[in-house]
């Protein structure tokens, strides 16, 4: 199973925007969590600090071209990023192949 690259940052973009939409308005696009929390909400949570962590990355490199930052500085912050990245990629590719063991399971 091959999915364009385009498609999947489209698609994280996309989560990105409903969180931050929610977190405007204070609505939460899943049901409230429980005492321990549930799945969404820590799916939520974690696509977000994705997203942060690609701002202040971004945020970095602004202040590495102004000169308000170092080398290693910049470094670190891509590496975070990455890390951040591979390992929601890592949750989406077992959450999808769970859902198709799912599918795959008689009635």
């Amino acid at each position: 199973m091959s999915i364009p690259i385009s498609a999947a940052a489209s698609a994280y973009g996309n989560a990105a925007q409903l969180i931050q939409d929610s977190a405007k308005s204070g609505a939460s696009p899943v049901a409230q969590p429980g005492a321990g929390g549930d799945f969404a909400s820590i799916l939520s949570q974690t696509v977000q600090g994705v997203v942060d962590s690609g701002n202040r990355s971004d945020q970095v490199a602004m202040n590495m071209l102004e000169g308000n930052a170092s080398v290693v500085d910049m470094v670190t912050a891509v590496a975070e990023t990455e890390l951040a990245v591979e390992t929601m990629v890592t949750v989406r590719d077992k959450v999808i192949s769970a859902y198709q063991e799912i599918m795959r399971m008689p009635i």
